[in-house]
């Protein structure tokens, strides 16, 4: 690769998470969860773009519709940070969310677990700052 390679890309704008169900999907992401809806535009026919977000973030989460190509109910390798691992475990789970019964933890690396959502895309929660 060259020292003179540059690229005019600024940030990462979204991930996507494939769902069944856009309405059941939007409910867990904003009411469960506490991420503020950024977008719910219809585009193309039939189509929806809901963009969430933690409120504050710049990254959203686009809730696509599944389809045969890109289906729901997978690891999505998506960590998101939290000031506090083990408040948001027993916060989610009291809530009703399919989390980790345990949080990780290893030397060096911050505690962490997974939860699932409605459709059993896996994400996880990291603390960090």
């Amino acid at each position: 690769m060259s020292d003179t390679t540059a690229t005019r890309i600024t940030h990462i704008g979204a991930a996507a998470i494939h769902v069944d169900d856009q309405d059941k999907a939007l409910d867990f992401y904003v009411g469960t969860l506490g991420f503020e809806l950024r977008m719910d535009a219809p585009f193309g026919e039939g189509n929806r773009w809901i963009a969430v977000a933690p409120p504050g973030a710049t990254t959203t989460i686009a809730l696509v519709k599944a389809h045969d190509a890109a289906q729901a109910g997978i690891d999505t390798g998506l960590r998101l940070v939290t000031a506090d691992a083990a408040a948001d475990h027993a916060a989610l789970s009291g809530r009703g969310v399919d989390v980790d019964a345990e949080i990780m933890q290893w030397p060096g690396v911050p505690p962490m677990f997974s939860f699932r959502d409605p459709d059993q895309n896996m994400l996880y929660i990291v603390e960090g700052g």
